[in-house]
């Protein structure tokens, strides 16, 4: 296969797999797919141990790296330096001790000082600076950008380094914004996936976003949200797609960072037991649906917090849940969440990331030929 995609990035299949496992990545790269590492969680000191590993486990295989630098913050983050003890202050008492009470009545122990954690520094413009710094020390095909317009800065450096530039969205109008800023290639992601999402379906967005931004030239669309077979990648092409974003899959592989339990969980879900609520980030993102969530949303609860606020509260919280069920306490198995979406239900089982693409491209294969032979019909 060839596109613009495919070429700018040096693939033959335009499969482009995020996650924050760099396993996944270099997997997914070694397999003909491309690979997408998060950084969301990296220092620059860990992103350069993380990237080096990538570079000697990809076989030479090209892959991007993803970053969140959100447009806006609230003013009390946005620009200005506190101490811990002063980021400590700004979450509400009542709001740590509901934590607290929640995860106690799973068994799982956290205290108040321990139910926070120093994040939002991580969404500071040098803190950015400085994880770009180091992706592009490193042979990346790709760079995007979540949340938000990409800064001038990226597209400065991407273009110096001859690399595309990458950017999420959810409506047409942000398509349109991140194109007029420079932005290369887009990803329009239905509500349907993972993380953070808007509200339009991906079959609606895609076909959307690709008219909305005919009058820009060709600017390459890739189709996310909800995709986890080779038949919807094809599909979402026919739709005038360049390729797929995908996300969710990739977390039931055997490679993927995530807890044996959850991974149950996923195999066990529905595409109705996920939930896209404001209750781990502050922003609406779709999870998985937990009792985390349910007491969120309940009576007593204190309502949530702003981004990058409510993560101070989630992260923590949900690290103590993991190690307790791990542990072996089958009480806190309720809590269990993680940013999941809806094509969880497509989920039959645990498998390799070679496998996953390898049936990606079997599937779309066959899709599109079933679709050539109707029309010849």
């Amino acid at each position: 296969m060839k596109n613009r995609v495919c070429e700018w990035v040096g693939v033959d299949f335009p499969l482009f797999a995020f996650s924050h496992c760099r396993d996944v990545v270099a997997a997914v790269s070694r397999a003909g797919g491309f690979g997408v590492f998060g950084t969301t969680h990296h220092t620059p000191e860990e992103l350069e141990i993380e990237l080096s590993w990538i570079d000697a486990h990809c076989g030479g295989r090209p892959y991007g790296v993803d970053l969140v630098i959100p447009e806006n913050l609230p003013p009390p983050v946005a620009g200005e330096r506190r101490s811990s003890s002063e980021r400590f202050g700004e979450i509400p008492a009542e709001h740590r001790r509901f934590v607290v009470q929640l995860l106690r009545e799973h068994g799982v122990t956290i205290d108040d000082s321990d139910a926070t954690w120093n994040f939002d520094v991580r969404f500071l413009p040098e803190f950015s600076e400085a994880l770009m710094e180091v992706a592009f020390r490193h042979p990346i095909r790709l760079i995007a950008n979540a949340l938000g317009i990409a800064p001038p800065s990226m597209i400065e450096r991407a273009r110096a380094h001859g690399v595309p530039v990458a950017a999420l969205c959810g409506a047409k109008e942000h398509a349109i914004r991140q194109v007029k800023a420079g932005v290369d290639i887009i990803v329009a992601q239905g509500t349907e996936a993972g993380g953070h999402c808007g509200e339009v379906s991906t079959l609606v967005l895609v076909p959307e976003v690709v008219r909305a931004l005919a009058p820009y030239g060709k600017v390459p669309v890739l189709a996310a949200g909800g995709i986890m077979t080779g038949q919807q990648m094809a599909g979402c092409m026919a739709m005038g797609a360049a390729g797929a974003w995908t996300g969710s899959i990739w977390l039931s592989t055997v490679e993927s960072e995530m807890t044996e339990a959850f991974r149950e969980r996923m195999v066990e879900a529905a595409s109705r037991d996920t939930v896209r609520s404001k209750a781990r980030t502050g922003k609406y993102s779709r999870q998985l649906r937990s009792r985390w969530h349910d007491a969120w949303e309940g009576a007593d609860s204190p309502g949530v917090l702003p981004m990058p606020i409510m993560n101070r509260l989630s992260i923590p919280a949900f690290e103590a849940i993991n190690r307790s069920v791990a542990s072996g306490n089958e009480a806190a198995r309720p809590l269990i969440s993680h940013f999941v979406g809806q094509g969880v239900g497509l989920v039959e089982g645990v498998r390799s990331v070679a496998s996953v693409v390898n049936e990606f491209k079997q599937d779309f294969v066959e899709a599109v030929l079933a679709l050539q032979a109707s029309v010849e019909d």
